[in-house]
């Protein structure tokens, strides 16, 4: 698995990525669950975005949950941190490429 993160995730894609994260939202009741690693969570959407597979068929083994990988997909989107992510990184060619199918797939994920 470790395999596949990296190569969904690369750490130089990871590196660009982590400032352009917007803020977990504050949790009106306060306390509740531990974030989930966002790391970790990003590799689970990047998978279902350019795989094509449904949010439901997520393998447990990516160790996050449906419910969480599309509620994060989403406040992602809605930060457009996938044109963010592919401005970031159109600098390394091999990245950007990555990076700019990435945001293509995800576009596409928002407006079905």
């Amino acid at each position: 698995m470790e395999a596949l993160a990296q190569r969904l995730v690369p750490d130089e894609m990871w590196a660009a990525t982590r400032p352009l994260l917007p803020a977990l939202p504050l949790r009106p009741q306060g306390g509740g669950r531990a974030a989930a690693d966002a790391r970790r969570v990003m590799v689970a959407v990047v998978y279902v975005v350019t795989s094509g597979c449904a949010w439901q068929q997520l393998p447990s083994s990516f160790g996050v949950s449906v419910p969480t990988a599309h509620r994060w997909f989403t406040r992602w989107s809605g930060a457009n941190l996938w044109r963010n992510l592919s401005e970031a990184t159109s600098h390394a060619p091999a990245l950007a490429a990555w990076t700019r199918t990435i945001h293509e797939c995800a576009a596409r994920r928002v407006y079905r």
